[in-house]
Parts: structure tokens; C-alpha cells; sequence
């Protein structure tokens, strides 16, 4: 062991679990909800949020993988980044009172 200060800093290894770096914390989401308002290209929309402000999100991963659809008046959760609060993010689409589930699951295709 080495004399002195150096003696006291611990070694990565020590800090570190099961031999993995330790986790940078990851900046804080803010979460809102809004309203579409308007709809644009590439899956893009125009929503005025609650507290006035209108910013341009995009859909999320999970709802293009899903194929969950967004029109003009849907209330939804829009997720941002502290450093751009003119972008962000569309993760929830709230249910719309009187729709139903939609339209049924067209299977099939092409077979050989």
C-alpha cells in the first residue's frame, strides 16, 4: 500500500459491482401532457401543452412498433428534455371515450 493520500482513494475495482463501471445518473425527463393539434410529416405532430406552450414531438419507439395511431384532438404524454423545450417525445396516447378498440387485426398475407 502506498503512504499518504493515495492511500486513501480507492481503486476502481473496489467501487465497481460485479466488474461493471458504475452508472452515470441520466439527466431527468420532464413529462406533460398536451393535445394534437396539428400533423406534420414523418410521423412528427404539433401539440399544444397544457400549460400553453406548443412544442413539435415525435412518436416514440414503442407506439411506431406497435402501430398505435395519433389524429388531431387526441390527448397524449409527451416526454422533454430539460435542454430543448421545444421538442419532445409522444409516449402515451390516452384512450378517447366512445372509440373502440379499433379496427380488427387483418391476418394473412402472402402464403406459399
Amino acid at each position: 500500500m502506498l503512504p499518504g493520500p493515495a492511500a486513501r482513494i480507492p481503486a476502481l475495482r473496489d467501487i465497481c459491482i460485479a466488474g461493471r463501471r458504475p452508472a452515470l445518473a441520466k439527466e431527468e425527463l420532464l413529462a406533460v401532457d398536451g393535445q394534437i393539434d396539428e400533423i406534420y410529416p414523418d410521423g412528427r405532430f404539433g401539440v399544444m401543452l397544457e400549460n400553453g406552450h406548443r412544442i413539435i414531438a415525435y412518436t416514440a419507439g414503442k407506439m411506431r412498433r406497435f402501430r398505435i395511431r395519433s389524429v388531431v384532438g387526441d390527448r397524449v404524454q409527451v416526454e422533454m428534455t430539460p435542454y430543448d423545450l421545444t421538442k419532445g417525445r409522444i409516449v402515451f396516447r390516452e384512450r378517447t371515450p366512445g372509440a373502440g378498440p379499433g379496427a380488427p387485426r387483418k391476418r394473412g398475407g402472402f402464403r406459399r
